[in-house]
């Protein structure tokens, strides 16, 4: 199982009571922030840090209640700021030191990370969240007003000076009630999308099926046939309570990705048993297909006379494709099972290998002494779950692997070396030679839970 490290794993560089904090010295706080960032701190940043500690100093003498730094939002891959909880609200503070202007860019990006913790982290479905862009140089703020607040108590951004800062929190409290947060709940808080975003989630596909684009040549099964074939694997893992996985191969553009996709798409309610998350590791492809869902998305609300902006559409899409390193931290922070059964690894030969996890993580100054590789890392966490998995391996062919890549054969290493019970389901052109599995596989093949299928290939 998960290392018990992962009990002691926090999202944020720095954590605080308010009192606590107002009564650390500067100096501490900054040291405790540079001793946990991920990366080397340059002077700008540490600058940056001083004069948001002071600032936050000033304006929280009469409050209880807690500071963040630096929070790292579920899976998102992004970092907050500052995070301040106080009585019923969170409230997002997006620093802009030295800055005068509020440009559109930053406003943004602060309603981004305000939207993100509204959506995916489950202790802040039901508090208002409030997103605040603080421009340090700025002469004039826009003024509060109630109409900040929409529905489903988040706030519109708010802008900010330094002078106003104060003044905004207040009024912000002066105007709303509801249930305190319970710091140390919250900041344990997980990855959980709400309901209402997986039900507005957009069509991946505009519509059409898997069989309106399926494959007709000889020379592969056709996309409907395969997505079928893992659906009924996933199926009856949630059946019979088995942990099973598949590794689906095929050639470059056979399609592997749209099937993932497909399967994602077949199962994207979180209150189903069957909730499924696409994963990949190719950061360009995964920005590519999430503006593209949510430019065709806009468009069609536009057309049909209703509102939207991408900013809101794109909280959709996220919730099924999501980058593979993002959910790999996000298990690391987490000591539970993912929300997900299902998990979707695209280009799973390309998952790094013990040296360069290892490798990845010393350079984050976390996990020091790691023991696993991403595949069994990866295994490892959707083995959390205490009734059923499944994991999908879509496994390209004829691809170079590069430097710190494991290629499929560490997939069968792990299963054969830490997972004895896992169900798995082979393609059966797995063997050829391209796939570098043949010395692996025939570790496992006494395994009486080993089955090949002609249709797991494209």
């Amino acid at each position: 199982m998960y290392s018990s490290t992962v009990n002691h794993m926090k999202r944020e560089y720095y954590s605080n009571s308010i009192p606590s904090f107002l009564d650390s010295p500067t100096e501490e706080i900054l040291g405790i922030l540079t001793k946990n960032s991920e990366f080397d701190v340059g002077v700008l940043q540490r600058d940056a840090w001083l004069e948001e500690i002071d600032i936050l100093k000033s304006i929280l003498l009469h409050y209880a209640g807690e500071v963040l730094f630096e929070y790292s939002i579920p899976r998102m891959g992004r970092r907050i700021d500052a995070v301040i909880l106080i009585k019923h609200v969170i409230f997002v503070l997006e620093f802009k030191v030295g800055e005068k202007d509020f440009t559109s860019q930053a406003v943004d990006q602060v309603y981004d990370y305000a939207l993100d913790l509204k959506n995916f982290h489950e202790p802040s479905h039901e508090q208002f969240v409030v997103p605040i862009l603080v421009a340090t140089k700025a002469k004039f703020s826009s003024p509060f007003e109630d109409t900040h607040q929409q529905k489903d108590k988040l706030f519109s951004p708010i802008k900010s000076n330094v002078d106003s800062l104060g003044n905004v929190i207040r009024s912000v409290l002066s105007v709303t009630a509801g249930k305190e947060i319970a710091p140390l709940h919250w900041k344990l808080g997980k990855y959980c999308p709400t309901p209402t975003i997986v039900e507005a989630a957009l069509a991946l596909y505009n519509g059409h099926s898997v069989e309106d684009i399926s494959r007709s040549d000889a020379s592969a099964i056709n996309l409907s046939q395969t997505s079928d074939a893992i659906i009924r694997i996933i199926q009856w893992s949630n059946e019979k309570h088995q942990k099973s996985i598949c590794f689906v191969t095929g050639v470059p553009g056979a399609g592997k990705t749209l099937v993932g996709l497909n399967i994602a798409n077949s199962h994207s309610d979180e209150s189903n048993d069957l909730y499924s998350v696409f994963l990949s590791g190719n950061g360009p492809l995964v920005k590519v297909l999430r503006e593209a869902i949510a430019r065709d998305k806009v468009r069609q609300e536009k057309e049909s006379g209703r509102k939207t902006t991408k900013v809101k559409v794109m909280h959709t899409v996220k919730v099924r494709i999501q980058n593979i390193h993002n959910f790999r931290d996000d298990c690391l922070v987490s000591q539970g099972p993912p929300i997900e059964h299902v998990a979707i690894f695209d280009e799973a030969q390309r998952a790094w290998d013990l040296a360069q996890t290892q490798n990845f993580m010393k350079q984050k100054k976390q996990y020091p002494n790691f023991t696993k590789s991403e595949p069994e890392f990866l295994i490892s966490c959707l083995d959390r779950h205490s009734d059923w998995a499944v994991i999908v391996c879509l496994v390209g062919g004829g691809q170079e692997i590069n430097t710190g890549e494991a290629g499929i054969s560490e997939w069968i290493d792990s299963l054969d070396r830490s997972f004895p019970n896992w169900n798995v389901f082979i393609s059966s052109k797995l063997t050829d030679s391209e796939y570098g599995t043949a010395q692996q596989l025939k570790k496992i093949e006494s395994r009486s839970n080993v089955q090949y299928d002609d249709k797991l290939h494209l």
